[in-house]
């Protein structure tokens, strides 16, 4: 089936297309099920459709022999409907600076607490990991600082030159670029670092970056050393942001939308959910190439085999966002 071709073009399309319950299940079933429904718990094909209760039951005898769409994905035991969880995944996947709780609660009536949970398990979904693909050809590394408060930045900076270990209330996010690749389009690895000393720093670029690559980065002492296995070329921006293709600006652009998403949309960001929204914008940018439908569609695919609770999602942190 071409699920994409089957797929609403834009938002307006997806709240109509979506308000049937049986036009949703039928949506999930042939992504999750493309070549017939099998029982989540034991994978077996003989299954019972019971059209009055949308469930499927098991014709073998184990523990929870009735199952539906749902179960064994970001949405199981979630008592809100698919055609409000569609048209959230539809939204945060497809809004270039994010959605935010509030926006969901207001615009799928439920409430912001419920909204932040929703978004936050479609977030999951959107989460790739690592690429199973080293970077290779031309590759950026650069870091950054998300969260804390501008004040006093020159004093902050000046701390961060002598101690090295991070600006004082902000969280180290460390980028690679790979500069278009297999798709013709550049993607981005990003992750939350404990520090940006060079042991942190150089331990994600030799994990996810080939050796032999071209790797470009700024001046920043953390990223000497590495010409072991790599070809380094370093752009001083003290003195320019660029020579030919010696610069990091894919990265910038990437910084300059992630910041944009989290200061605008979301406001703050607790440290304890910050790799969450990395892999939002990560997937958006990634997935950049393809249309709204396809990107609905790509995250979708990834729905299966993922579960979060309220009480695992929050630990110590507020549900604010």
């Amino acid at each position: 089936m071409d699920t994409e071709g089957a797929t609403p073009k834009t938002l307006v399309e997806a709240i109509r297309h979506f308000a049937d319950p049986d036009i949703c299940q039928d949506f999930l079933v042939k992504l999750r099920w493309p070549d017939g429904i099998t029982c989540p718990t034991c994978s077996s094909k003989a299954v019972a459709y019971l059209a009055d209760y949308r469930r499927w039951k098991c014709r073998t005898n184990h523990p929870r022999r009735q199952f539906s769409v749902k179960v064994g994905t970001i949405f199981e035991d979630s008592p809100i409907g698919l055609d409000k969880w569609l048209p959230a995944v539809w939204m945060l996947v497809n809004d270039k600076n994010g959605i935010s709780s509030y926006e969901v609660a207001r615009a799928l009536g439920v409430t912001q607490k419920t909204g932040w949970f929703m978004l936050h398990r479609i977030r999951l979904a959107m989460q790739r990991g690592g690429i199973a693909i080293k970077m290779r050809g031309e590759v950026e590394a650069d870091e950054t600082f998300i969260g804390g408060a501008a004040r006093f930045m020159h004093r902050v900076r000046r701390e961060q030159k002598i101690k090295g270990r991070g600006m004082v209330g902000k969280t180290a996010v460390m980028g690679l670029l790979e500069r278009h690749g297999p798709d013709k389009v550049s993607r981005v690895k990003v992750s939350v670092v404990p520090t940006v000393r060079r042991r942190h720093l150089q331990a994600e670029i030799r994990q996810h970056v080939e050796p032999g690559t071209q790797l470009y980065t700024d001046a920043l002492k953390s990223y000497e050393r590495l010409t072991d296995l790599y070809t380094h070329h370093v752009i001083d921006h003290a003195e320019a942001y660029a020579h030919g293709r010696i610069h990091t600006n894919g990265l910038e652009n990437f910084w300059s939308l992630l910041k944009r998403a989290i200061k605008g949309t979301y406001v703050s960001v607790e440290p304890f959910h910050l790799f969450r929204y990395l892999d939002e914008q990560a997937l958006r940018f990634n997935e950049r190439a393809r249309n709204d439908g396809g990107r609905f569609v790509e995250v979708l695919r990834t729905i299966v085999g993922r579960r979060l609770t309220y009480r695992g999602l929050i630990g110590n942190a507020l549900a604010t966002t």
